[in-house]
């Protein structure tokens, strides 16, 4: 698996925003956690239903160990007027579409409530700033279902180009999901949002 994963050139820190704090996930974030996943609206797209409280036991375990093995991962979003907890955006690998690796994925996944004020764009923009200056990656991928038209208009406003419709595969939790890969590259993103 090893051989999938890209080559970084130095592990990702919590980071601030003007209005974020994108930080490592830990295991005392699992009730705020539950809380936003159990809502139906955070997991519709792939699942079309609410995380259980094992499943998001699962993946605060999954980020906790990415963070530990790779040096980067999802960050917990939050606000930094109220330190709620509102949900995930980050850099991930995406072995759920093994065609693509080696890859970074550039996601977000927010509740409800959060939605219509730029956080996931902003949080983003934050961690696509990080894949190119402190990772040293050369691209970065999104991959939105095609009808999560909120995720596929982020995408666009992130600058990211179009690249194909992909499938990915289902699993034993889900069918298989129509999206869209976007990538940026390095070279792309533009020079004022790289250190000098």
């Amino acid at each position: 698996m090893s051989e999938l994963l890209p080559t970084i050139a130095a592990p990702l820190g919590d980071i601030e925003t003007e209005r974020l704090t994108l930080g490592r996930f830990k295991p005392s974030d699992l009730d705020e956690l539950t809380t936003v996943f159990s809502q139906p609206e955070v997991w519709w797209f792939p699942f079309g239903r609410p995380f259980r409280p094992e499943e998001t036991q699962a993946f605060l375990d999954r980020q906790v160990k990415a963070w530990d093995e790779r040096g980067f991962g999802l960050w917990a979003a939050r606000p930094r007027d109220t330190g709620r907890l509102i949900g995930f955006i980050g850099l991930s690998v995406p072995t759920f579409l093994p065609e693509i690796l080696p890859a970074v994925e550039v996601g977000w996944r927010l509740t409800p409530t959060a939605w219509g004020h730029g956080y996931a764009t902003e949080g983003a923009t934050a961690a696509l700033h990080e894949a190119f200056t402190t990772l040293r990656l050369n691209q970065v991928c999104s991959l939105p279902q095609r009808e999560n038209h909120r995720s596929v208009a982020v995408a666009e406003r992130l600058g990211m180009k179009r690249v194909r419709p992909v499938t990915i595969p289902a699993t034993d939790l889900r069918g298989e999901v129509e999206a869209i890969l976007f990538e940026v590259h390095r070279a792309g993103w533009t020079a004022t949002e790289l250190d000098p």
